[in-house]
């Protein structure tokens, strides 16, 4: 039998049985089982003392930051996280900020300062007053004992109880730095050009290694890290000798500071900040989504398990603290409560000033009618799994704002608006086209309404339909799908605007969609789509016209074979296509995985029976599968609904715990990094072999290519997590692949 002969039997057998029962689930075996996990964010206070230079930030055993600057003492200011503190003049102890400091440190968890006539401190009652002769002496660390090695950058003195136990100089170099090594008794001097270790119980000093590369170093319990400027090396602490290659695969090698915290080895560098993790690969600290600015000058221990990372425009505190997904996902709904509910619908707070959320207005959009339904399928499946109050009434405030995207434009024939707002704020859009005025002069609606509206309008009314037990809302989403399907088919597979053409993309018309070559990727996703609508639409209203529909469709102009054509066959149109499928088809479309997924709903769900339901898993695994390297949390996740057993579920948590608090569009660079491998230009747009994680790449929704690696936004946008992060988690725990939160003992 040939493979289009097998096609009709398929279709014939499912049209003959095309009212069996889909509702066979096969049982979830792998399940992520949510226990906290550390999640990090940033505090930022930032320097507005223009005219200071910035040299180190530390932090004491009480959690007090100090830190220390060509202007003196500085300490942080308010602050918290998304709302920037700022550091200012330390006057809490007049007395010491009074002196001239030169240099401050921690010692055995205290603050400890050199001015031009002592190593002092305020810890131990104040007895610490090592009185020195070097009055320029701006460097030093603290040995056994109280013990101190200082210096002016040239001589060297070994100073305990205000006595100089041992001076010296590098033979003709400039010291730079100083550390201590507790576990060889040694101290670490950093030169120009040459690294020495001087034993204070010898009081010999001796040349380890000449490099005129050396910027830092820190310690280990064995070993010497040696920053260049040009990536780092080990030296043993014990041999003190060179172990192993300078590694340059990371981020930035430009190296600034090195710090061990925590048991991790921290890197500062022209370019950020990194943490080297224990596969060996880098947590990339870059950008103002973390830090003031990329140029680091320092890194440290902060209070509360918190890093301090001091910038040449201020200091950046990461915090670590540990959270369950489902803590997590409560902060994001609190968050998107509280600045992204615009009538009802998930909105985009924009025109912010500096990542200042204060200043920013919720914006309308294109698609506040897809976003927004995204946003309410994720509640829809929060409520089935919680039966939170709460869920159900952001349901019912959302879906009002759904439903009235039907109404709001008159045109009385089942045409969803792109959006509506108040006469006069219609903030994206030059005044004119496509706003339309409502017959209530205090508002205007948006036309031109486009098939990724329509296919998330679909996902989340069948959501509520199947999903939620209220009359009221179950019997509105109902009425809204029936009132788009029947809009579309009775004209013609269109969706007709107020001038009574068909939108630009409101087209599943045979004669449009099979007007573009087999692998234009709209000739599938269209296929795809409608048939998923339709397939839900008959679910839930029993109306034949969709259901014959659907199958004119598949049988009289090969739907089925379009849906079912394999992702790897989809790719850029043939030399003697159109302009239109050569426009379509310059690039993978990654608003169509958002399309396909959304409608996979309806497709795989509501299937008119099982042969088509088994047939439609192959399609949709196809696409997964393809879109495996890109490990997008939704569509692994979704992925669930026909092989639970067969995702990247550790890639699909991965991405809900690396996806960042901050939401911010920050300007993002990853391009220059050198712990990347680029690729060359393809059709897919991946530009590297492994996707980087969340947290270091620019704020996307699904709709975008995770390969994207810079962007220049400017702080000027916050994204709501009610697209982005809730609809994943939710829909992972409603297909049971995220398991409840653990209890905390």
């Amino acid at each position: 039998m040939t493979t289009t002969l097998i096609k009709i039997a398929i279709l014939s057998l499912a049209f003959a049985v095309a009212s069996c029962n889909t509702k066979t689930e096969k049982k979830v075996t792998q399940t992520h089982q949510d226990k906290a996990f550390v999640q990090d964010y940033s505090i930022k206070y930032n320097l507005e003392l223009k005219d200071a230079k910035l040299i180190n930030a530390v932090a004491d055993r009480n959690g007090y930051v100090q830190v220390f600057s060509t202007k003196g003492l500085m300490r942080t200011r308010n602050g918290q996280f998304l709302f920037p503190g700022t550091l200012v003049k330390d006057m809490q102890d007049r007395a010491t900020s009074d002196k001239k400091i030169s240099a401050i440190g921690i010692y055995h968890d205290q603050l400890v300062y050199i001015d031009d006539k002592a190593v002092l401190s305020n810890a131990w009652a104040g007895n610490l007053y090592s009185r020195h002769t070097l009055a320029d002496a701006r460097i030093f660390a603290g040995g056994r004992d109280f013990a101190f090695l200082i210096s002016d950058g040239k001589a060297l003195n070994l100073l305990k109880d205000s006595k100089k136990l041992w001076e010296g100089s590098l033979p003709g170099e400039q010291v730079k730095d100083i550390k201590y090594d507790e576990s060889n008794n040694l101290f670490w001097i950093l030169g120009k050009p040459s690294i020495f270790a001087f034993s204070p119980e010898k009081n010999e000093l001796s040349k380890v290694t000449t490099d005129a590369t050396a910027t830092c170093m820190g310690l280990t319990s064995n070993k010497l890290i040696v920053g260049t400027t040009d990536g780092f090396y080990e030296i043993d602490t014990k041999t003190q000798k060179q172990t192993g290659e300078i590694q340059k695969k990371m981020p930035w090698t430009e190296l600034t500071s090195i710090s061990q915290i925590d048991g991790n080895l921290w890197f500062g560098s022209t370019w950020g900040a990194m943490m080297l993790r224990e596969d060996g690969k880098f947590n990339y600290y870059a950008s103002q989504r973390w830090i003031p600015s990329d140029t680091v000058i320092h890194i440290s221990k902060g209070p509360e398990n918190s890093v301090l990372i001091l910038t040449n425009s201020g200091l950046g505190k990461i915090c670590f603290e540990e959270m369950t997904l489902h803590e997590k996902a409560i902060f994001f709904e609190k968050q998107v409560r509280d600045r992204h509910i615009r009538t009802g619908f998930n909105a985009t707070v924009s025109r912010m000033v500096n990542g200042d959320v204060t200043t920013g207005s919720m914006e309308n959009s294109d698609n506040d009618g897809l976003w927004t339904s995204m946003y309410l399928a994720g509640e829809t499946f929060r409520y089935t799994v919680t039966k939170s109050d709460e869920a159900l009434q952001n349901i019912r405030e959302s879906l009002d704002a759904m439903e009235r995207l039907y109404t709001i434009n008159s045109l009385n024939s089942g045409f969803p608006s792109r959006s509506f707002e108040r006469t006069g704020y219609n903030l994206t859009d030059v005044v004119g086209e496509p706003w339309r005025n409502a017959v209530d002069p205090e508002w205007d609606w948006k036309s031109t309404t486009s098939s990724d509206e329509a296919i998330g309008h679909i996902f989340a009314f069948g959501a509520i339909a199947e999903l939620v037990a209220e009359p009221e809302l179950k019997n509105k989403a109902i009425m809204l799908i029936d009132t788009l399907m029947s809009h579309v088919v009775k004209n013609d597979y269109y969706m007709i605007d107020w001038d009574g053409k068909p939108t630009r993309w409101g087209r599943w018309n045979p004669e449009y969609v099979n007007a573009r070559p087999k692998n234009v990727g709209d000739r599938k996703i269209n296929s795809s789509n409608i048939i998923g609508m339709l397939q839900t639409a008959y679910h839930f209203t029993k109306k034949e016209k969709y259901k014959e529909a659907a199958f004119y469709l598949m049988k009289e102009h090969g739907y089925f074979e379009n849906l079912m054509r394999p992702m790897k066959e989809i790719g850029i149109a043939p030399a003697d296509a159109d302009d239109w499928s050569k426009m379509l088809s310059g690039e993978w479309n990654h608003s169509d995985d958002e399309m396909y997924y959304c409608g996979y709903w309806g497709l795989y769900r509501y299937a008119f029976n099982d042969t088509l339901k088994a047939r439609y898993k192959e399609a949709i695994i196809d696409h997964f599968e393809i879109e495996r390297p890109e490990k997008e949390g939704l569509w692994n996740i979704m992925t669930a609904l026909v092989e639970a057993d067969n995702i990247d579920l550790n890639e699909a948590v991965w991405y809900l715990q690396e996806y960042p608090l901050d939401l911010i569009d920050w300007s993002i660079s990853n391009s220059h990094r050198k712990d990347i491998v680029k690729l060359e230009p393809n059709f897919r747009g991946q530009t590297i072999s492994e996707v980087l994680p969340p947290d270091e790449l620019r704020i996307t929704r699904h709709n975008e290519n995770r390969f994207n690696l810079d962007n220049t936004g400017m702080g000027g946008s916050e994204n709501s997590a009610g697209d982005i992060w809730l609809l994943p988690y939710w829909i992972g725990r409603y297909l049971g692949v995220i398991g409840e939160p653990e209890i905390k003992k």
